[in-house]
């Protein structure tokens, strides 16, 4: 089989998938490290403000997030649908243009009951046992981000159009632009400065909300006005329908979103669990949390390449390039996952010294994050391999079988061993991370035994 023209041949096609693969991957890993960073300012800047502005911020911010990751999960369908669109015929633009089209209908028929359900964040906190003062801070923070929830799935959506075609620099460029503003705001509106109120976490949620709008515009402008994109024309009719289409993004995306909701969710999960412990837990774990979610970015955006690499080669038919390009993207994130569980282990103090001051009052705090670190440390390898081997799975358009692997090791496993160990084995926050490191490699083995089987019985799909 000749070697397809989007992956030109070299010396070796594996040395070459190295390099598109690292070249494809750089710009995503930035864009999502910026990403985090606007929670992780917000994160930061709420610890110096207070732990109970902290812990209100953790409850509101997962209500968020949960609902936000499954509207980006039916939408992140647009991604294989335009590489394998691409690896069929490299200068395809109608088909681009309805995938995209048809996101943004997804984009808001998804979104509006979810900030519909994020309006009612402090009665669903209470449900779930959360002290009534933090429900109604989380509530708070919750609603005024609520501005910010179209903007922040549209700038992705964006960000799946341009690195779907491999030119994924622009993303990360506006990302950065939209943490630096965040920054700015989140750290002007908690504690008033700049001649603006003190908000607390109330002042975080408007930041926010105002940067994933400037994000999603300032992309958008770019992808109109920059030639390279323009030509695809992307709100072309935008008012036309296309169902088939329409139906093909839930059809893929569902899944996606229900396998990005029960990983989101099992951590969400968690915090409620830590809010029962008390309020030392609950910063505790976002600190460890959020350290284990900046590590966990450098897999993802390998996973996002490995879905556009893998979808390129699935729209050739190139049942080899599918192989190389699935196990180049699994050794490049386990690498990086060993390196970071090696740090976490063994400078935790460092990294949780970023999010607290290290006074007699955080001490509970500082103790427990250590100890939670330690065991973050511990499943980094296997959280790096389930998010590389649910990307490439992806770019086969194969999403039902690791929704159903998801579920079995998230929820039939890992939550309630989790409660199991913290309740009843008296391990408390330490028990809830366990169940979390076993829910994590149950997933991993369960997605990787996938995508390796199918690699060897060569199943390549026809559509």
């Amino acid at each position: 089989m000749s070697t397809p023209a989007w992956n030109k041949a070299a010396s070796s096609p594996w040395r070459a998938e190295l390099r598109a693969t690292v070249a494809l991957a750089l710009p995503l890993i930035g864009t999502q490290l910026a990403q985090i960073s606007t929670m992780t300012t917000d994160v930061v800047l709420l610890g110096r403000h207070s732990a109970e502005a902290l812990a209100a911020g953790a409850l509101g911010a997962n209500v968020v997030y949960v609902l936000i990751t499954f509207t980006l999960g039916i939408v992140m369908a647009v991604s294989p649908m335009i590489a394998q669109a691409v690896g069929r015929k490299r200068h395809a633009v109608r088909d681009v243009r309805r995938s995209v089209r048809q996101g943004f209908w997804a984009t808001v028929a998804v979104g509006v009951p979810c900030m519909i359900v994020i309006w009612h964040t402090e009665s669903i906190l209470l449900a779930f046992g959360q002290e009534p003062a933090n429900a109604a801070s989380a509530a708070d923070y919750a609603r005024a981000m609520l501005l910010g929830f179209l903007p922040a799935v549209g700038f992705m959506l964006l960000r799946f159009f341009v690195s779907a075609l491999e030119r994924p620099r622009a993303a990360l460029v506006v990302m950065v632009l939209s943490v630096l503003l965040n920054a700015l705001l989140a750290w002007a509106l908690i504690f008033g400065r700049l001649g603006l109120p003190p908000l607390g976490v109330v002042g975080a949620g408007i930041a926010t909300s105002i940067a994933n709008t400037f994000g999603f515009v300032a992309l958008l402008a770019f992808v109109l006005i920059d030639h390279r994109f323009r030509r695809y024309y992307i709100l072309g009719r935008l008012w036309r329908p296309d169902w088939r289409r329409f139906a093909e993004i839930f059809r893929i995306g569902l899944p996606i979103g229900l396998i990005l909701v029960l990983e989101v969710g099992l951590f969400a999960g968690a915090v409620q669990l830590m809010g029962l412990l008390g309020t030392a837990e609950i910063a505790a774990h976002q600190i460890a949390l959020q350290c284990a979610s900046v590590a966990f970015m450098v897999p993802l955006g390998i996973g996002q390449a490995a879905t556009v690499r893998v979808g390129l080669a699935a729209g050739a038919r190139d049942a080899a390039g599918v192989a190389r390009a699935g196990w180049t993207a699994l050794v490049l994130g386990v690498s990086f996952m060993s390196c970071a569980a090696l740090l976490m282990w063994t400078m935790p103090h460092v990294l949780i010294g970023l999010f607290v001051q290290d006074v007699p009052e955080n001490a509970r705090v500082i103790e427990l994050a250590v100890a939670f670190l330690a065991i973050a440390a511990l499943f980094q390898v296997v959280d790096g391999v389930q998010a590389i081997a649910i990307g490439a799975l992806r770019g086969l358009k194969d999403t039902r079988m690791p929704a159903i692997f998801a579920a079995i090791g998230y929820w039939l496993v890992g939550f309630p061993v989790g409660i199991v160990l913290a309740f009843h084995a008296g391990w408390g926050g330490i028990g809830v991370w366990w169940g979390l490191a076993i829910g994590l490699a149950v997933v991993a083995a369960l997605e990787l035994t996938r995508f390796a089987r199918r690699e060897m019985l060569n199943l390549v799909p026809r559509g």
